[in-house]
């Protein structure tokens, strides 16, 4: 299978996103968030705060659609980055709509990538939140489509660490995180991700990026959410949940923060890479 270069620029049908207070605390809880560290997160009568990265939620109604629209073979996709801009604070409430559009379809040799952006708007048309998803479909390369462009380097600074954050992942982790909307199988049966070529089922990508953003608001936004204007980076390795994970960051230039992530078990081995945020 080849992916469809003339998808490029397609949009979808817009997706309405529906939440409350419980969807923000379940968004919390499976990310990691903890009652002694981050209450205003996971209890209404202190917020709930709204963790940036909830706003990669709202576009799972269209994700979908993008990846049909791309013609890519779903059963090879892996995520392989996710660059996220918020334009507002998200509420703990409220009604979001999302409409997606194929940007790009490139040939890996063996393998094909298609970029996706999409845009999330409140009740009143405002743009809340951006998202730009990079995929990588490991069936369909060797179709003779473009090259994708080179990637900004996000170097990590000769200094030493701003903060380092160190978590546990729990065992049932994935199991909990699927509840906010993702069910890829892969994430909870043990013989598929066998079948496949893991060792385990998998911690989602995106649940691995709201630890990482949930380690910017906590060491570098004074776990204030409406700091933090734009995270993203590359996934390169996946998390088994068990492991532990470090996140640690860096002062990189522009005042940008340099960030990546490993487990303890396999230090040299970054999990989340090439990655940024910025916060004000």
């Amino acid at each position: 299978m080849a992916l469809d270069v003339t998808a490029v620029g397609r949009t979808t049908s817009p997706s309405t996103f529906t939440y409350d207070e419980d969807d923000v605390i379940l968004y919390a809880l499976g990310v990691g968030a903890t009652r002694d560290e981050e209450l205003e997160f996971l209890y209404e009568k202190h917020g709930p705060k709204v963790l940036p990265s909830f706003a990669v939620i709202p576009s799972f109604g269209v994700t979908e659609e993008l990846f049909a629209l791309s013609g890519g073979n779903y059963e090879g996709l892996v995520h392989l980055r996710q660059d996220l801009r918020l334009h507002a604070p998200l509420p703990p409430k409220g009604t979001l709509t999302t409409v997606g559009t194929v940007t790009g379809a490139y040939d890996v040799k063996r393998f094909a990538q298609s970029t996706f952006r999409t845009e999330t708007f409140d009740a009143d048309g405002t743009l809340v939140a951006t998202n730009d998803w990079g995929v990588l479909f490991r069936f369909d390369g060797g179709f003779g489509g473009p090259r994708p462009p080179g990637e900004t380097r996000n170097k990590v600074p000769d200094a030493p660490a701003r903060f380092t954050f160190e978590q546990a992942i729990r065992p049932e982790q994935a199991l909990l995180y699927r509840l906010t909307g993702d069910k890829n199988p892969l994430h909870a049966d043990p013989a598929l991700a066998t079948q496949v070529g893991f060792e385990a089922p998998i911690l989602h990508g995106l649940a691995t990026f709201g630890f990482v953003t949930r380690a910017v608001v906590r060491h570098a936004a004074g776990s204030d959410p409406s700091r933090v204007r734009a995270i993203g980076g590359q996934f390169r390795k996946p998390v088994i949940p068990g492991q532990t994970l470090v996140v640690t960051g860096y002062d990189g230039e522009n005042g940008r923060l340099v960030l990546r992530a490993s487990t303890t078990d396999k230090p040299d081995e970054f999990v989340f890479t090439n990655a940024y945020a910025e916060v004000v």
